[in-house]
């Protein structure tokens, strides 16, 4: 990895680090009920699943995708997808598991690459 793919990783990484601080203070003390039923707080994750789904697919294009071993790419970049375009289609139960059982998971993971890098 060249300085400059490493300082556009280090950048996207923090990207996806600071969307998942957003959420994770956005769903604090809800569940999923709550969540399913907050119009306002379902946006606002699913706008920054949005953009932490656009800066891993920035890592993947410049080909970085083994900075975080075994990452679901296709999963991820199909979730984006539905997100921009069947957004009137999304389960928010779906969602909400995505919060709770993978995001924090790859917060892990982006944190402990970040000082990798």
């Amino acid at each position: 990895m060249t300085a400059s793919s490493r300082s556009k990783t280090a950048r996207n990484l923090a990207q996806v680090v600071e969307n998942i601080d957003a959420i994770e203070t956005y769903v604090a003390g809800l569940d999923e009920g709550s969540f399913l039923t907050d119009a306002r707080t379902r946006d606002a994750v699913e706008r920054c699943l949005q953009r932490l789904i656009e800066a891993l697919d920035r890592i993947r294009k410049r080909g970085d995708e083994g900075v975080i071993p075994g990452l679901p790419w296709a999963g991820i970049q199909g979730l984006g997808n539905r997100l921009r375009h069947e957004y009137d289609a999304i389960d928010g139960a779906q969602i909400w598991a995505i919060v709770k059982e993978d995001l924090p998971s790859l917060k892990t993971s982006a944190l402990k690459t970040l000082e990798g890098l």
